[in-house]
């Protein structure tokens, strides 16, 4: 699929402070002469600082790296996780369209994404405040259907939890991320039926789920 940068873009780019001085530290990771390296990290941190990541932002990395601008496009156009426009301030939701989602009901999650946030993919709600698109495998197959918001995934979805999630990020509140029924990462539904020896002094919830909770993300 080809893509380029959005029609329109801001004049100009710099990192936040913050941001040049952990740029900084990335680069320095790298053996003198291999700096490139460090793009890929270096345009996810100009998209996370931006919403979506601006030929600016591009052009600026690529002279922060010393290298030909051409091939910092090369690497913004090639890879999915780079979004090349404007996206939701609120949510940008990423719908798993891969074999075991649709299966289980991914359709079902896109359907609701065309009702409720626009008809179309990569186009914004009338609020601008959320997109959609459908991706690739996400890795989380035994959580079939699922999405994907900013670092956050949400599993084991049906229509009607698609749609209270959606409710929750339209009223402004934050959902937990992690299964809708009540799994713990990606064990069986019915629960563990061997190695039970590690089930004493288990968290209650995954890493991400815990982690979310702690930050308040509520």
């Amino acid at each position: 699929m080809l893509r380029r940068f959005h029609h329109t873009q801001p004049e100009g780019f710099e990192f936040s402070e913050e941001n040049l001085k952990w740029a900084r530290e990335q680069i320095a990771k790298y053996p003198e002469g291999r700096q490139v390296s460090a793009i890929i990290p270096l345009l996810w941190r100009a998209q996370e600082q931006e919403g979506w990541l601006t030929k600016p932002a591009t052009e600026y990395v690529a002279d922060m790296l010393g290298m030909a601008r051409i091939r910092a496009y090369e690497v913004a156009t090639f890879y999915f996780m780079f979004q090349l426009q404007p996206i939701g301030s609120i949510a940008h939701i990423q719908v798993c369209g891969t074999t075991s989602c649709m299966i289980c009901g991914a359709e079902d999650l896109i359907s609701v994404c065309k009702e409720r946030i626009a008809s179309n993919p990569h186009q914004l709600s009338p609020c601008e405040r959320f997109s959609w698109e459908e991706v690739e495998c996400l890795g989380a197959c035994a959580n079939a259907p699922m999405i994907q918001i900013g670092k956050d995934y949400y599993e084991d979805l049906s229509r009607e939890s698609f749609e209270t999630l959606l409710d929750d990020l339209f009223a402004n509140r934050k959902p937990i991320p992690g299964s809708r029924k009540g799994r713990f990462s990606s064990e069986p539904l019915t629960g563990v039926k061997s190695l039970t020896e590690y089930e004493n002094g288990k968290a209650k919830f995954s890493p991400a789920v815990s982690l979310a909770q702690i930050e308040g993300d509520q």
